[in-house]
C-alpha cells in the first residue's frame, strides 16, 4: 500500500524522516578557520539538540539530529589546508584581488565548500571563478563570469 494513504500519528508528528542534508562529493578541504568554525556548529548544534531533547521538541529533535549528521560527516571528513606561505601564485587560502573590466575591484578568498558565502568575500575553490583563479599571478587575465578581470593582488 503506498504510504499517502497511511495515517500519520496524531499531531502531525512527520518530523522524524526529514531527509538528510545532501553532502558534496568532492574533497572537503577546508581553512584552519573552516574547521574552527564546522567545531562551533556542532557545539551549538549538540546544545540545541539536548534542549530539544529536554523540551520534548520533536521537530527541533529531527532538524538537530539531521544537521548533527550533516556537520558530523563534514568534520569527519574536512581536510585542513594551511594558508599558502607566498603570495606570488593563487591556491587554497589565498585571498586574490581582481580588476573588472568595468573598473570594479573585487577582492575573494578561496576557501572550502561550506565556508563559502560570495557576499563576504568568500568563494568555494570548486566556483568556477575560483578554478579560473587558482595557479595563476598577478598581472594573469581571466575569465570572470561574462568578461575578464585581471589579478591585481594575491595575499
Amino acid at each position: 500500500m503506498s504510504s499517502a494513504f497511511v495515517k500519520e500519528p496524531e499531531g502531525g508528528e512527520a518530523f522524524e524522516d526529514l531527509p538528510d542534508r545532501p553532502i558534496s562529493t568532492e574533497p572537503n578541504f577546508v581553512t584552519p578557520e573552516g574547521l574552527a568554525l564546522i567545531e562551533a556548529e556542532l557545539a551549538r548544534l549538540h546544545e540545541e539538540h539536548a534542549a530539544a531533547q529536554g523540551a520534548d521538541d520533536k521537530a527541533s529533535l529531527a532538524r538537530t539530529g539531521r544537521d548533527l549528521r550533516y556537520w558530523t560527516a563534514r568534520r569527519n571528513s574536512a581536510q585542513v589546508v594551511q594558508p599558502p606561505e607566498g603570495h606570488t601564485e593563487v591556491h587554497f587560502g589565498s585571498t586574490v584581488t581582481i580588476e573588472r573590466d568595468d573598473g570594479r575591484r573585487q577582492t575573494y578568498r578561496i576557501v572550502g565548500e561550506d565556508e563559502a558565502d560570495p557576499a563576504k568575500g568568500t568563494l568555494s575553490y570548486l566556483s568556477p571563478l575560483s578554478k579560473a583563479l587558482t595557479g595563476k599571478r598577478v598581472g594573469d587575465v581571466v575569465q570572470a563570469g561574462t568578461s575578464e578581470a585581471e589579478i591585481v593582488a594575491i595575499a
